[in-house]
């Protein structure tokens, strides 16, 4: 029978390895599902409850109508020439902005095509302009 000095002493420390595995795998599961949780929610974009903006003497109006018309400040215009008068616009006035709107029934694909061609023209400030919700 062994003495009690030939036993090696009891190590009172959490072993982490498995805890570590188990929270590495949580985050792979997180990291894969969260995408999947932010699909299929359905919003009403046109009307929204915010304050208004102070309007600036130096913005402009891009408007999308049903049609798929681009109107710059009443003026109806190609996205090529809409970009054209925007980077002339960003050009001649640091801190250009812009107020957007755009007919509910637009398809979105081409709301964020006309948005983005408003971003290449090198205006950072886009306002979108809704309709109040009422009540």
């Amino acid at each position: 029978m062994p003495s009690d000095s030939s036993r090696s002493p009891v190590i009172a420390q959490i072993n982490v390895t498995p805890l570590v595995d188990v929270m590495l795998v949580l985050l792979v599961i997180l990291m894969i599902t969260a995408p999947m949780l932010q699909q299929g929610v359905s919003v009403n974009l046109p009307q929204a409850t915010t304050t208004p903006l102070t309007s600036q003497d130096t913005e402009a109006s891009v408007t999308l109508t049903a049609d798929g018309k681009i109107h710059l400040n009443d003026t109806i215009v190609s996205a090529e020439e809409l970009q054209q008068q925007l980077k002339a616009l960003a050009q001649a006035n640091t801190g250009q902005a812009v107020r957007f709107r755009a007919d509910k029934t637009v398809p979105y694909g081409l709301v964020a095509e006309i948005m983005a061609t408003v971003r290449n023209a090198g205006i950072a400030k886009i306002g979108m302009v809704t309709i109040p919700r009422q009540g």
